[in-house]
């Protein structure tokens, strides 16, 4: 019988004494029952998933959603390269790999004019950008319809305080300008987020399809709508899961009433990112020491658990007080108590166990002995895409666990990996 990959001790220990502690551990077949569900919900003629790879962009996380058939938004240059690296045609017909960007960020520009991709604008200063780098093909928009958010109110995905996107309202102004420098606008997009319900994202999807609706008309060279992505995913209950048939069925209406309003067949895309992936990947640390403080006047003593991995290696909890669950995994559990997880970092923040006013919140846990682990797990999504140097550390290597085959998909980051584009170079200015 194969162990859990993220909560068997031995199994933790085996693959710790290979490459040492923190690690990023991924279940494969969590990976694929993900991507199972958005095949099922995308299975009828007409719609099409994408993946939002920036939530993970590990090669063999794209491999898989290669072999699914399902197409890629890429938000850099690079993510186009590495999609490319996957296996993923280029060009734009079809458009499998779509850059989706308010600015065009270092080889961006040259990327799409090189690879052909199907470029998606945010702001509408990138007509001109792109037609003055000489794409003369089609485009999308991205347009910001003035409502969304997303799983936490630091995610504002649309409305007035978002800077993603082109406000609704001047959508047809920037398609005149991109049609008059020989761009066709071929896709219309907006990403409204979910916010923590699917019932949200239901309303959301419905209410944009509805503007979407009435934009149609102005579009005639439109072949394709996405409404992003935002399916929810429960970091607190591995047991829930959204139902995704309301979902399939508001899509094909939104598709059949496209066609409608157009008089021709518009594809009907979505783009989850978070969902394919958050559940497939643990964070496996080390406890370094057990250590309490005292209260005084500033306030309560807390008991803190201090392990190898920091905000460097996981940054949501310090960036947005997002929740992970935690287990100590031990050969021998002490008693339970209520502590808070903190790491190696020289930083007060570096703490797993926040709240979402950024505050420490203990959780109940077994009392660990130095050298088990404590496992975070739902770190699929912006776990490792998000990873820094921060104190000169070297990201953590990521194992894909695979049908009872652990396989090191990437190693830990050495000193050499960290300095290599330092350099010393006179500059000719």
């Amino acid at each position: 019988m194969q162990p859990n990959p993220s909560t068997d001790h031995a199994f933790l220990s085996r693959i710790a004494s290979a490459i040492g502690t923190p690690f990023y551990l991924y279940d494969a077949a969590a990976v694929r029952r993900r991507i199972d569900a958005i095949r099922d919900l995308t299975s009828a003629d007409g719609l099409q998933a994408r993946y939002a790879m920036k939530a993970c962009s590990a090669h063999l996380v794209l491999r898989e959603v290669q072999r699914a058939g399902i197409w890629i938004d890429a938000v850099s240059g690079n993510e186009v390269l590495r999609a490319k690296a996957a296996g993923f045609p280029m060009g734009h017909e079809p458009p499998v790999v779509l850059l989706t960007a308010d600015v065009f960020r270092d080889n961006a520009l040259e990327v799409v004019l090189r690879e052909g991709v199907l470029p998606n604008l945010g702001s509408p200063g990138q007509v001109r950008t792109l037609a003055g780098g000489g794409w003369r093909g089609p485009v999308g928009l991205r347009l910001n319809p003035g409502f969304g958010h997303g799983h936490v109110q630091a995610c504002d995905t649309g409305g007035p305080s978002s800077k993603h996107g082109i406000w609704i309202d001047d959508a047809a102004a920037v398609a005149d300008a991109a049609l008059s420098a020989g761009l066709r606008v071929e896709l219309l997009h907006a990403h409204v987020g979910s916010g923590p319900e699917i019932a949200e994202l239901e309303q959301n999807l419905a209410r944009l399809a509805g503007r979407f609706a009435e934009l149609l008309r102005r579009f005639p060279d439109c072949r394709a709508v996405n409404l992003g992505g935002g399916i929810p995913h429960s970091y607190r209950d591995p047991a829930w899961s959204p139902d995704l048939g309301r979902l399939a069925r508001i899509l094909g209406e939104a598709r059949d009433r496209f066609r409608e309003v157009a008089g021709r067949p518009i594809r009907v895309e979505i783009e989850p990112g978070r969902f394919f992936v958050a559940p497939s990947a643990t964070l496996v640390a080390r406890v370094a020491d057990v250590k309490s403080t005292r209260e005084n006047d500033k306030g309560p003593g807390q008991a803190f658990i201090m392990v190898d991995a920091g905000f460097c290696d996981l940054v949501r909890p310090a960036m947005y007080g997002s929740y992970h669950r935690i287990d100590v995994v031990s050969e021998v559990p002490g008693p339970v108590g209520r502590f808070a997880v903190a790491g190696p970092l020289c930083e007060s923040g570096d703490v797993f166990t926040r709240h979402a006013d950024e505050l420490i919140e203990p959780r109940e846990l077994p009392e660990p002995r130095v050298g088990d682990f404590v496992v975070l797990h739902d770190a699929g999504a912006y776990g490792a895409s998000m990873s820094s140097n921060y104190n000169s550390l070297g990201r953590v290597p990521q194992v894909w666990w695979d049908d009872g085959r652990a396989i090191l998909m990437s190693r830990r980051e050495t000193l050499a990996d960290i300095t290599a584009a330092e350099c010393e170079e006179a500059l000719a200015v």
